[in-house]
């Protein structure tokens, strides 16, 4: 089943998107918003699958789907939790500097809370004060969870996944720094993110996910250009559930609490710190990271960070060449503040 939500005051309004993405049916009848299904989602998630059922099957009223009518599927969420499953995007951040990375940091995961008052739309442009501000993409996959419980384990944690979608999480990088050296973490540093179109049923990628990861590539793009393809599957040394059961450890999660993996990451064939698309590598999911591999093999990043018109996509599409999410494209816009 796929899920979306129209651009429509706060929260949006709920549809449900066929598997091929062309057409929609209005769910705003069983629940008037994604969240509002989440709250009950023991009774909502029967009745959704069955408008959905009806709609791939070209019955019931449908209209043409359009992704750039969309918000985020959850145009704002009571929790929004960023883990850095990832540890070869870690370890680069860390030798980029010269700094070693501590061994807990492949036992115990990297997570942070983000601003979930408001999430951009998925064509919603980025836009910031300043270019030196050092303007960055982040391609991520996230999941939707039901309730959790405080201390939950494992099996717990695989059941209480109910949506998969993707993430721009933007970062101004050169902020980083010094909101790091305060000791208390990301705020000014990271804006508003963007999820795909469309969120997707774990049942929707088939063999592709396999109960805690989801195994493509992650292509993103910026102007037009292919900048990254690694696959979301490897070297995800921390899983979902693992995420889940780190978020959930002294607090329960509400049910549409939202779990982003961290920038996907991939080593080179040859256990290197990876690869530009155009030296054959699978490429990158952030600027920041090509800047660390420059940084590590000739001495200085070159590639530069997002400037003002610059424009953003990324996707994922299936073995069919279908996209499975839809697209996030957006726009950076530099305003000034003076």
């Amino acid at each position: 089943m796929k899920v979306a939500s129209l651009n429509f005051g706060r929260d949006g309004r709920l549809i449900v998107v066929s598997t091929d993405n062309l057409f929609a049916s209005d769910a705003s009848d069983i629940r008037p918003t994604l969240q509002s299904a989440f709250d009950d989602w023991r009774n909502a998630e029967p009745l959704l699958r069955e408008r959905a059922d009806r709609l791939n099957a070209g019955d019931g009223n449908r209209f043409s789907f359009d992704e750039k009518a969309c918000a985020s599927p959850l145009p704002r969420a009571y929790q929004w939790a960023d883990g850095s499953a990832y540890v070869n995007h870690v370890d680069l951040v860390r030798k980029a500097r010269g700094a070693e990375m501590p061994d807990s940091f492949w036992t115990n995961p990297l997570m942070y809370q983000g601003g979930s008052d408001g999430f951009l739309s998925p064509r919603g442009d980025i836009q910031a004060a300043n270019e030196a501000w050092g303007i960055d993409f982040e391609g991520e996959v996230a999941v939707i969870v039901g309730d959790v419980e405080a201390g939950a384990g494992r099996d717990e944690a695989m059941s209480a996944i109910k949506l998969v979608m993707l993430v721009n999480d933007v970062s101004l990088r050169n902020l980083i720094p010094d909101e790091i050296a305060k000791g208390f973490g990301f705020f000014q540093s990271k804006p508003a993110s963007s999820f795909s179109p469309i969120a997707v049923t774990v049942d929707e990628l088939g063999d592709h996910w396999d109960g805690g990861r989801l195994h493509l590539p992650l292509l993103s793009f910026v102007n037009g250009a292919p900048f990254g393809a690694p696959n979301a599957g490897l070297e995800m040394t921390f899983d979902f559930p693992d995420l889940i059961v780190h978020a959930a450890k002294t607090r329960a999660l509400a049910a549409g609490t939202i779990i982003g993996s961290g920038t996907v990451s991939n080593r080179d064939s040859q256990g290197g710190p990876g690869k530009s698309i155009a030296n054959g590598g699978a490429g990158y999911s952030c600027i920041s990271e090509i800047r660390m591999v420059e940084t590590i093999l000739e001495g200085s990043a070159k590639t530069p960070y997002l400037k003002d018109g610059d424009i953003v996509r990324i996707e994922m599409v299936n073995s069919g060449h279908l996209s499975i999410f839809g697209a996030i494209e957006q726009r950076v816009v530099v305003r000034s503040s003076h």
